[in-house]
C-alpha cells in the first residue's frame, strides 16, 4: 500500500486508521466488557439454563413421587424396591 497516495488524499486518514485499529483491538481483547468476555458469559448462561431445565424436570418428577407416596400401598412398594424391605418370614430374590 502506498502511504504517499493516502497522505495526499487526506492528511488525517492515517491517524484515524491507527486510532480505529487501536480502538477495535482494545474493545475486542483488552476491555473489561470485551467481546471475549461476552462470549464466555453467553456460554455460561447457556450451561446454567440447561441445568435449570434439568432441575425443573427433577422437581416435577419428585413431586409426582411425593404424591404417589401418600398412598400406603405405593409407599410399601417404594420401600421394598428401593431399600429391599421385607415382611417377616419373607425371602427377597433379585432377578436380573
Amino acid at each position: 500500500m502506498n502511504f504517499k497516495i493516502l497522505k495526499l488524499k487526506s492528511p488525517y486518514l492515517f491517524a484515524y486508521l491507527v486510532i480505529s485499529i487501536f480502538f477495535i483491538t482494545w474493545m475486542i481483547f483488552l476491555d473489561t466488557h470485551s467481546l471475549l468476555v461476552h462470549l464466555e458469559l453467553n456460554k455460561e448462561i447457556d450451561n446454567l439454563e440447561e441445568r435449570k431445565k434439568f432441575l425443573e424436570d427433577q422437581i416435577e418428577k419428585d413431586n409426582k413421587l411425593i404424591l404417589d407416596l401418600n398412598d400406603t400401598d405405593s409407599l410399601e412398594k417404594f420401600a421394598r424396591e428401593t431399600y429391599w424391605h421385607k415382611k417377616e418370614n419373607e425371602t427377597i430374590l433379585i432377578v436380573e
